[in-house]
């Protein structure tokens, strides 16, 4: 499963990165998130895009597990 490592990323960088990953039209993904307001806004432009996805928290970040 590709893979879209945002951690250590202010935004805008993690929405960018997000955007281009949907835009490439693999089937799954997951999204590595360690900033609160990346955590808002990834989950915003999922939601927008009509994309289903799974929380899952790990110690220091969260995934985002994405399914088209």
């Amino acid at each position: 499963m590709r893979q879209v490592d945002t951690r250590g990323l202010s935004c805008p960088q993690p929405v960018v990165m997000t955007n281009r990953e949907i835009k490439s039209g693999h089937e799954g993904f997951e999204i590595l998130i360690d900033s609160h307001a990346s955590l808002e806004n990834i989950a915003r432009i999922l939601k927008k895009h009509g994309l289903n996805y799974e929380i899952k928290k790990q110690d220091n970040y969260t995934i985002y597990h994405v399914k088209r």
